[in-house]
């Protein structure tokens, strides 16, 4: 079994593009507890980038698909959405997210098959692009436990059995104080 460990990028100061020192802080504190990873993917958004570093891995690969959930059709779709069940009722009813989703699914499915066996992959991007990738790549799961989408840090591990995506795990943090 292969495995796709997706993560949101941590804090920053906006309008700033780069990470606070908490951010840095939490995402140390989170890495120790990661990986090993034989491939490592961000987004080309600096918050990802630096987040994937901060967590204590070297990046391998950089994705423009990945900074965003996706033009302003699907994104305007999304913008209500407030836990994984809604982002799921959004690809169910909006022609144009299914599609984003089912991208970033095909996407995410590349990178696990050029995993070595039992290889396992990080990917760092951003609220919403996470939880729309997990509702393509899982179209038939029941997500109305999974409750609000990520936050800082959290993101959920994918499994891959070498043909489709089998499974999921949710990956949370807790409650973060600012």
């Amino acid at each position: 079994m292969k495995h796709l460990e997706i993560r949101r990028h941590t804090m920053r100061q906006k309008p700033g593009k780069h990470l606070t020192q908490a951010g840095v802080t939490l995402a140390r504190h989170v890495g120790a507890g990661m990986g090993p990873f034989a491939k490592v993917v961000t987004s080309d958004v600096p918050r990802a980038f630096e987040t994937a570093i901060a967590m204590g891995f070297a990046v391998d690969e950089q994705l423009a698909d990945l900074a965003t959930p996706g033009d302003e059709e699907v994104t305007t779709a999304l913008e209500d959405a407030h836990t994984f069940a809604d982002v799921v009722m959004a690809v169910q009813r909006h022609r144009a997210v299914a599609r984003r989703a089912q991208k970033l699914a095909r996407l995410l499915a590349a990178i696990a098959e050029a995993l070595p066996e039992e290889g396992a992959a990080l990917i760092v991007t951003h609220g919403g692009v996470i939880e729309l990738s997990v509702a393509g790549c899982l179209p038939d799961h029941d997500f109305s436990a999974w409750g609000a989408l990520c936050d800082y840090c959290e993101g959920v591990r994918l499994a891959f059995d070498g043909r489709a995506f089998v499974g999921a795990d949710l990956l949370r943090l807790p409650t973060l104080t600012p």
